[in-house]
């Protein structure tokens, strides 16, 4: 099958490009760039992307499938579909499944289910220690071998740093990127939003900075130590962002991303107890907003990822102690951006695509991806910057319906996503 993708504006930050090129692809790859005045290649379908952005597919490196073992909340196919349908050609599930993706056999299970449903692309997360219990190291080098792309115990940060420097010291063998949702427990524990004025005058415990702060630093430390890539998930404070920022000037191979939400809302959106608003890390106070998008704007954060985590209607129906944490963000994380980011001018379509796409391509070691150069694989998300649309709930791809921006207006959304060449979304028609 050949593709021509025409009348686009080509952004790849991989390849230096930033112009009107057309995408020609053949078999799931790209395989030219061609002018206006080449015509169309003889056999080829046509997509007019007259007034679009044409990128390199998008690839949340964060996401959450629940498959196997907790379907009622979403599968693979239906996070894929919900994925594809917010411009992600790539998603990168975490372990935290039932059972958890600690061999080799789960991240061949994974792989195989999304191949199935036929629409993004899943490069699994195997988990650092064995049930992500923190006492034995699982066998990283079989679940590369599987398909595995990164390690994380994810929600369960592993407590011992003699553990984890030795996860460290393994996983550097086997050239992968261990990832940390870095909190230290015993300062968080029993807590269900950020620690300060709005925790106090709502009276529910709260979970300090400091618990992130520590376990990064930490981090860092231990990756000094071992060379190895120390990733921090969903950095949402200001001194874990310094801390990074400290680590890069020093030559320190570590990388972050942040989420839409931490860049879109603060601890007052708890102030209505709405369980939709229950996250980890919390919601954190403007001036921790503010640090995230200075560390957007000045590079210290590598990418944008959605944290994708679906929960059941009935789970979230709870009252704010009780229910679970987490929100669904594959739909709207793009809309965020261009809101948040793009349109208030913090960083331009370029960075975008870095955050998006270039930066989590070349994070985890995805071949082939992050750039739409000839013979790369044709992952591509194609964007209309200035169309505007209402996100609503009831219409999500996702089975869970999670989401506090149900209602909320943007500018800027993905209408069409191809993966391997074969158009999987296109707003109106799929």
């Amino acid at each position: 099958m050949r593709l021509l993708i025409s009348n686009g504006h080509l952004i790849d930050p991989a390849a230096n490009e930033n112009t009107g090129m057309n995408v020609l692809i053949e078999d799931g790859k790209v395989t030219a760039w061609l002018k206006a005045a080449d015509g169309v290649p003889e056999g080829a379908e046509v997509f007019d992307a007259s007034g679009l952005l044409v990128a390199p597919g998008f690839i949340d490196l964060h996401v959450h499938l629940r498959e196997p073992g907790q379907e009622h909340k979403e599968t693979i196919a239906s996070g894929c579909a919900a994925a594809a349908a917010g411009g992600w050609t790539s998603v990168c599930p975490m372990p935290n499944t039932n059972p958890v993706n600690d061999n080799a056999a789960i991240t061949r299970y994974m792989i195989e289910q999304a191949e199935h449903a036929g629409l993004a692309n899943v490069f699994p997360i195997g988990a650092i220690t064995k049930s992500s219990d923190g006492a034995e190291l699982a066998e990283m080098g079989e679940m590369k071998a599987a398909g595995a792309v990164a390690v994380s115990d994810d929600g369960r940060p592993v407590p011992n740093a003699g553990i984890m420097r030795r996860a460290m010291q393994y996983a550097k063998d086997f050239d992968l990127p261990v990832i940390d949702h870095c909190e230290d427990k015993s300062l968080s524990a029993g807590g269900v939003m950020h620690e300060g004025r709005v925790s106090l005058l709502l009276g529910l415990k709260g979970m300090p900075a400091l618990a992130e702060e520590i376990d990064a630093v930490r981090d860092i430390i231990l990756a000094r130590e071992t060379g190895a890539h120390i990733h921090i998930a969903h950095v949402s404070t200001k001194g874990a962002i310094e801390a990074v920022r400290r680590a890069k000037n020093e030559g320190i191979n570590v990388t972050c991303e942040v989420t839409p939400h931490h860049f879109t809302l603060t601890d007052r959106s708890v102030e209505g107890y709405d369980t939709n608003y229950k996250m980890a890390p919390p919601l954190r106070s403007e001036e921790h907003l503010e640090a995230v998008i200075e560390g957007i704007k000045d590079g210290t954060i590598d990418a944008i990822a959605t944290d994708h985590a679906p929960h059941h209607h009935d789970e979230k129906a709870l009252e704010f102690d009780r229910a679970p944490m987490g929100i669904t963000g594959l739909e709207t994380g793009v809309g965020l951006a261009f809101n948040e980011l793009v349109h208030k001018g913090v960083i331009g379509l370029e960075r975008l695509v870095e955050l998006c796409s270039t930066n989590p391509a070349r994070i985890f070691k995805l071949a082939g991806r992050g750039t739409l150069a000839p013979d790369s694989v044709a992952d591509i998300t194609i964007i209309d910057p200035d169309h505007k649309w209402t996100y609503r709930n009831a219409e999500s791809r996702s089975k869970s319906r999670n989401c506090p921006f149900d209602g909320w207006e943007f500018t800027g959304r993905a209408v069409a996503t191809i993966v391997g060449g074969r158009i999987v979304f296109q707003m109106g028609l799929l």
